[in-house]
């Protein structure tokens, strides 16, 4: 059926990266009531829209962030802790995930792409990526793990993507990234990948392409096991 969505060039598939967060689970939501909880103890208050904002940006990053928007102005030393802080509430919260909060469709493309025999690796800004998967029962699919334990360089910086395909062995020409936030579509698309954003066209409008999830997607998304993209909408 991508025949149709694509003016087709060759490209050999040989590996997707997929970003965790938004595309292989739900976790925004942990974030969100973990940060909110933080800003509360600083006394202000974070919005759910605000919290749309942090979407692939690094959990430091994020902190100041938070704290400029409360005038807020901690030194390092209190920066570090409360970014800890707020990680124990998030690690409360997500040690209750089981495979019931894998997004719709995704352990059915994942089998797929195993079948097809095309590497898998999962390009992440949380340091907690490792144990969500564990949690849901889907770290079985990664070959490789890149997270925020080691990247020296936040999206939309391509590291964490180059790094993975490095891992994986593959070119990052050769390489199909899965985002859900514009900072992890332009990473993708800084390492030279092609980039399917998943979401909203008009928020991800720089990925190559658009799909609101995985639900009803198999690898008719490839052509056979060497797949054609193109670079045009």
């Amino acid at each position: 059926m991508y025949n149709q969505m694509f003016r087709m060039r060759e490209v050999e598939i040989r590996a997707c990266i997929f970003d965790l967060d938004g595309v292989i689970v739900d976790t925004a939501k942990y974030h969100f009531s973990a940060w909110r909880r933080l800003a509360n103890s600083l006394g202000f208050d974070f919005t759910e829209a605000q919290n749309e904002t942090l979407k692939g940006v690094s959990r430091m990053k994020s902190l100041e962030l938070i704290l400029e928007m409360g005038g807020v102005e901690k030194s390092e030393e209190e920066r570090i802790a409360l970014a800890a802080k707020k990680n124990d509430w998030y690690l409360e919260l997500i040690n209750e995930m089981d495979e019931s909060e894998i997004l719709p469709g995704i352990q059915p493309f994942l089998d797929g792409l195993q079948a097809e025999g095309i590497k898998i690796g999962l390009g992440s800004a949380s340091k907690n990526a490792p144990t969500i998967l564990d949690k849901v029962g889907l770290t079985s699919y990664f070959e490789t793990i890149i997270d925020g334990s080691k990247t020296t360089k936040g999206k939309p910086h391509p590291q964490v993507f180059l790094l993975g395909a490095e891992a994986l062995g593959v070119s990052p020409e050769n390489v199909l990234v899965f985002e859900d936030a514009p900072k992890g579509v332009e990473a993708a698309k800084a390492g030279g990948m092609f980039c399917i954003g998943i979401g909203e066209q008009e928020v991800l409008g720089k990925a190559d392409y658009v799909m609101p999830g995985f639900d009803g997607v198999d690898t008719g998304i490839f052509e056979k096991l060497s797949t054609t993209v193109g670079t045009d909408k």
